[in-house]
């Protein structure tokens, strides 16, 4: 089996092998599907701030700086990185006009080709986070390690909250994976809940909570229980985590799954399409699972009060351009498709308009401008 890593090197030799060209896939739009954004580098993470304005996370274009093994761990197989601080955050104006909010944030490129950058932002109490993957001494960015920051709406400026990087080595994984290790982490998916950041690290699978001033918690070592199966996305719908992993390459089409993780409380009200129990559990745990899904790389709640996930290729093998997809787990546990013939997407949210927006092209070869769609979603069977 082919190692199974969150970042996209395979997405982009994928990519590459099918032939299209960056205009065909940009040509190539589903049915229901506009164009709302182009020119972005490396579309991740999606968050509409109160004005409507939708603020993008991005990846960036890698960089040409290397480290010594000498200097720090190097990652294997697809190391040394080659870092830059070509990512950014873009911000998108409701008639679809980028402009760019923040730069200078780490990015690295791998000998695949694949980028890390930021991945994700979320809105708290009025406030932009965002959550990097391609800091760290490991990606070619010594001064810079993975890190929580805030971001300034008015400049663009952003401070530390914390050092993710570091958060890895005070919490170790039980599990990880010899030939599969980012020292620095690959973090991806990042939301609000209850006063606190959530963000997940596919590399490691856990799940970090920060709180108000900065302080870091593991809330739950998906590995411990799972072993290596790289959860990348997180939705909480009263008081329960609801975690999707994008699960090993080659792609096993159904066998990923989202997660029910609790703590503390029977869960009698679970989101629709999942089970409840009564049991109480005094320390996070996967209490269920439902499978059938396929490399998950989004969750979202959409206004019907519905699951929706995020694909990013449902075609077995390699990462397919044209097979990413957005299905919804419906009130009867049935999962629908609500959108096909995505190419390489890698996050989505809803917007104030109740239509879902999607980074597309998010995981192509470096280079390819990514797109974010809008998608008007069917009626709820």
């Amino acid at each position: 089996m082919k190692r199974a890593r969150f970042a996209s090197s395979f997405l982009c030799a994928a990519v590459v092998a099918s032939g299209l060209s960056g205009v065909q896939m940009l040509a190539q739009l589903p049915a229901n599907a506009t164009l709302y954004a182009s020119g972005l580098q490396g579309p991740r993470g999606l968050a509409f701030g109160s004005d409507g304005t939708l603020y993008v996370a991005e990846a960036g274009l890698g960089g040409t700086v290397l480290t010594s093994p000498k200097t720090c761990m190097q990652v294997p197989n697809i190391g040394p990185y080659k870092g830059g601080l070509t990512a950014r955050i873009s911000k998108i104006d409701t008639s679809g006009t980028r402009t760019t909010l923040s730069s200078g944030l780490p990015s690295a490129v791998d000998i695949m080709g694949d980028v890390l950058g930021v991945a994700d932002v979320v809105f708290q109490n009025g406030n932009l986070y965002a959550v990097t993957a391609g800091g760290g001494c490991s990606h070619g960015n010594t001064a810079f390690p993975n890190a929580l920051l805030e971001v300034s709406l008015k400049d663009g400026s952003w401070k530390t909250v914390v050092n993710l990087s570091h958060a890895l080595v005070e919490f170790p994984a039980k599990i990880t994976s010899p030939d599969d290790f980012e020292p620095d982490g690959s973090w991806y998916g990042l939301i609000s809940s209850n006063g606190s950041l959530l963000t997940v690290e596919p590399n490691h699978g856990q799940i970090f909570s920060v709180a108000s001033g900065g302080r870091v918690s593991q809330v739950i070592d998906i590995s411990a229980s799972q072993g290596h199966i790289v959860p990348t996305s997180l939705v909480v719908e009263q008081g329960v985590l609801y975690v999707g992993n994008l699960n090993l390459f080659p792609i096993d089409p159904q066998w990923a799954k989202v997660m029910t993780v609790a703590r503390g409380v029977s869960i009698q009200n679970p989101l629709p399409g999942f089970p409840g129990t009564q049991e109480s559990f005094s320390n996070w745990n996967v209490v269920s699972s439902m499978a059938g899904f396929t490399t998950i790389v989004s969750m979202k709640i959409g206004p019907d009060g519905l699951l929706y996930v995020l694909e990013l290729s449902d075609a077995a093998g390699n990462p397919t351009p044209g097979a990413g997809k957005v299905v919804r787990v419906a009130r009867s546990g049935v999962i629908q498709d609500v959108v096909t013939g995505l190419a390489v997407p890698t996050g989505m949210t809803f917007g104030p308009d109740g239509r879902l927006y999607v980074s597309n092209l998010g995981a192509a070869p470096q280079g390819t401008p990514g797109q974010i769609l809008r998608i008007e979603v069917p009626a709820v069977q």
